[in-house]
């Protein structure tokens, strides 16, 4: 905890000022030199693509595009991080315009000065925290204090009061929003696409607006749970979605490969999906034997099936799948990309919806107020 803590009414101004740009969330990183950014690249500087040979080992060149396949799945979580941390900084920074227009908006119709109304809501209204409270605080927060509860208890009031202050201050910039008419419409950060080709088994027409690919593995258990998730978007969304399965077994799933090369080995009869679904219905039984009395439940050719996976012919299907997974960025399953818009995880109807619904371009119905419970 810093000793140098400032009072209710100064770190109100100053939360607001910071607010432009920050929104009370700490400090920022200082912007480039514009003469540095500005700098032109030395003269005769090759430029740097996919090509570029960055090492060369015993006579065999590494490509920049060979780095970039390695390092895919920590890339791809980079860009998304970076892109979701401008669309934060912006939401911040637009926060802040808006409170402090709105505070401009009420010291005019007040007639006071800026200081002087953040005084009076602010200041004035933060009551100084009781003795119970700085107890309890530093109770709860003792393996961080840097002395006993009597030395401490001088710096703990005026911090607590800082807080109750910064509560106090958003509480009032809400209240000044209700009272007026602001309308915020920043539109939704755009993660970077990702090319992943539909190749595989599907199910939806092959023209639909909307492809949902999925990286799975049959002995994945929150593949599993996501079968229904999946089920509920093709009923929903119809002719509109395609879903289109590619295999990424994980390397610590021993019996997902051969049951990749299964599925496909009743894709080959036209029945992937029948058997896709008692796979994931069956997880526990993945064996060979239990992939081809599989087979027979859901009423394939049994010689042709049995062929087909005791000889591997499906092998080399799952290793392209795994590879085109690998080099999307999928480190685990399920992945999907809709449209090439990455989601990660078991994740919920709820997840995808909205993505889908952008995709189509149908506008968001607005949103109701909550209704209070019924006992």
């Amino acid at each position: 905890m810093r000793s140098s803590i400032r009072t209710p009414f100064a770190l109100a101004l100053l939360c607001l000022a910071a607010l432009l740009t920050i929104a009370c969330q700490g400090g920022a990183e200082k912007a480039p030199d514009a003469a540095a950014a500005a700098k032109p690249a030395p003269a005769g500087k090759v430029p740097v693509g996919p090509t570029t040979i960055v090492a060369v080992v015993n006579g065999e060149n590494i490509t920049l595009a060979d780095v970039d396949k390695e390092a895919a799945a920590q890339l791809r979580q980079l860009r998304r991080q970076a892109v979701e941390q401008e669309h934060a900084l912006r939401q911040g920074a637009l926060e802040a315009m808006v409170a402090k227009r709105l505070v401009e908006a009420e010291a005019k119709k007040r007639g006071v000065s800026e200081e002087d109304l953040l005084k009076a809501e602010i200041e004035e209204k933060t009551p100084p925290p009781t003795e119970v409270e700085m107890r309890e605080f530093y109770a709860n927060n003792q393996a961080r204090m840097p002395g006993p509860y009597e030395q401490m208890k001088d710096q703990l009031g005026p911090y607590l009061r800082n807080q109750k202050a910064q509560a106090r201050l958003m509480e009032y910039i809400g209240q000044l929003r209700s009272a007026s008419q602001v309308a915020m419409t920043l539109p939704e950060a755009e993660m970077p696409r990702v090319e992943v080709a539909a190749t595989g088994p599907s199910r939806g027409p092959a023209n639909a607006p909307v492809t949902v690919v999925v990286f799975s593995d049959f002995e994945c258990q929150f593949c599993a749970k996501s079968k229904p998730v999946l089920d509920q978007i093709a009923s929903t969304y119809g002719d509109k979605v395609r879903i289109v399965f590619r295999d990424y077994p994980l390397p610590f799933h021993t019996k997902a490969s051969k049951a990749g090369e299964a599925g496909h080995c009743a894709d080959a009869q036209g029945k992937f999906w029948a058997y896709h679904d008692y796979l994931f219905a069956n997880q526990a039984k993945l064996e060979v034997a239990d992939l081809k009395a599989a087979a027979l439940a859901v009423g394939l050719d049994a010689a042709a099936f049995d062929a087909c996976l005791d000889g591997g012919k499906m092998a080399e299907a799952v290793t392209k799948n795994t590879e085109a997974g690998r080099e999307a960025g999928v480190s685990g399953t399920p992945a999907f990309f809709i449209n090439g818009l990455p989601l990660d995880g078991a994740q919920p109807f709820e997840a995808f919806k909205p993505i889908i619904d952008a995709e189509l371009g149908v506008t968001p119905a607005p949103a109701q107020p909550a209704q209070p419970a019924q006992g």
